[in-house]
């Protein structure tokens, strides 16, 4: 039986393999040396060149790099490279919390070392080909180290006290692990960005003026409370412009990109601003949050069914039943169900995202968000012209090409 599921475990690892090199070549079929007609009036001739060069090399590097994490799990699975960590562990603890923790704090450091070139390689040489770079080599390293932090301390913790819940319930740990999951998810989403963020990025408050003055007289007129309006030094990174919202209640919080403010007009920041706010009127995040919640009560209670089965473990080429091993096992067997989960919440998310348009359109301006979001993705060198399948699998916002026509049809 061992055998079985080792073998289902394979094939599941070479159908995403595969699913996922279609998905890219039929992206790539929408490549053109030609400046294509619905692209006219966003992207000029040579824009258009660049962003089909950026594209390229990015799905290049994407390529190798998941070749080589393809190659790497099927070395583990087949020369029981897991249940090697597994007795390295071991050797190191005889307490299983620790043992765990050990074991995928070996995994994920091995991985992230192998995985560093390509980091550089994207950052300094891609990002820096096409003028998008600002990260110097202390900022990069920085970033890693203060990410091995925290995945320990949080990560660390986490995984601790799922552990102990299993040894001390059993097939009932799901219940608690949900109720931890969905506090540390809750708290995340309202803390986030005063807690987390600060350790990578600097956030000040937007400085009084003529900006500030709109976005506050806007607010009002939407009758949306914000008392926390922050500009974060994305700058020190990439060129690249962004916003978000984050929190909830008194600890909501909009955060623009200095990029932002430099690439765009004052109506064009209160467009975006009006689109993320229409995110909150809307109720996308707490009804993401809410679904989020139950995902996960799913996903755990299907675990709790499989995670004491010594062949889970023995897939993995140990002999000694235990809760990582299984977890690993589990992980890449109910990986077809995170998948179709996964598509729902991303036709989920596109329509959210209309529905911010349209609350940006009706209560600001659908033409200064269409220039706002023509520029963005122009300045980003977006695909315009992704393939629908990959649209599908992996777009969590529609494409621009869409958002605009929906834009234009609102305003008949």
């Amino acid at each position: 039986m061992f055998t079985t599921v080792f073998y289902i475990i394979i094939a599941i690892l070479i159908f995403d393999f595969l699913l996922e090199r279609l998905l890219n070549y039929l992206n790539s079929t929408r490549w053109s040396n030609e400046l294509p007609k619905e692209l006219l009036g966003i992207y000029d001739v040579d824009q258009y060149k660049k962003s089909q060069g950026y594209y390229f090399e990015n799905q290049k590097l994407g390529l190798i790099t998941s070749i080589l994490t393809f190659l790497i799990l099927l070395l583990l699975l087949f020369f029981g490279g897991f249940s090697k960590v597994d007795g390295w562990a071991r050797l190191l603890s005889g307490n299983s919390i620790f043992i765990a923790i050990l074991f995928f704090g070996i995994l994920g450091f091995a991985m992230d070392i192998l995985s560093t070139p390509f980091s550089l390689y994207d950052t300094f040489v891609i990002e820096e080909k096409y003028g998008f770079n600002k990260t110097t080599l202390k900022i990069f390293f920085l970033d890693k180290i203060k990410g091995w932090f925290l995945a320990a301390i949080i990560g660390g913790g986490l995984l601790a006290l799922v552990v102990w819940f299993y040894e001390q319930t059993t097939n009932m740990f799901w219940i608690y692990t949900w109720i931890l999951v969905s506090v540390f998810m809750i708290f995340m989403t309202m803390f986030y960005s005063t807690l987390i963020v600060p350790i990578f990025n600097k956030q000040t408050p937007l400085e009084e003026g003529e900006l500030r003055n709109a976005i506050q007289e806007f607010c009002k007129k939407v009758d949306f409370k914000l008392d926390n309006l922050y500009v974060i030094d994305g700058s020190k990174r990439s060129t690249k412009a962004n916003a978000y919202f984050s929190g909830l209640g008194a600890k909501k919080r909009i955060v623009l990109f200095d990029t932002l403010i430099e690439d765009l007009t004052q109506n064009e920041i209160l467009a975006v601003l009006a689109h993320e706010i229409g995110h909150y009127k809307k109720k996308h995040t707490r009804t993401g949050i809410i679904i989020s919640i139950l995902q996960t009560g799913l996903t755990l209670f299907i675990l709790s069914l499989f995670i004491g089965n010594p062949k889970l473990s023995g897939a993995l080429g140990s002999g000694i039943p235990s809760f990582h091993l299984g977890l690993i096992a589990f992980g890449i067997l109910y990986s077809p169900i995170s998948t179709v989960i996964g598509l729902g919440m991303n036709f989920f998310s596109r329509k959210n995202e209309f529905q911010a348009d349209n609350f940006a359109k009706f209560n600001f301006s659908g033409e200064d968000l269409s220039s706002a979001l023509k520029k963005l993705s122009v300045k980003n060198l977006s695909n315009l012209t992704p393939h629908p399948a990959f649209v599908f699998f992996h777009y969590s916002h529609p494409p621009l090409l869409k958002r605009l026509k929906r834009l234009k049809e609102n305003e008949n």
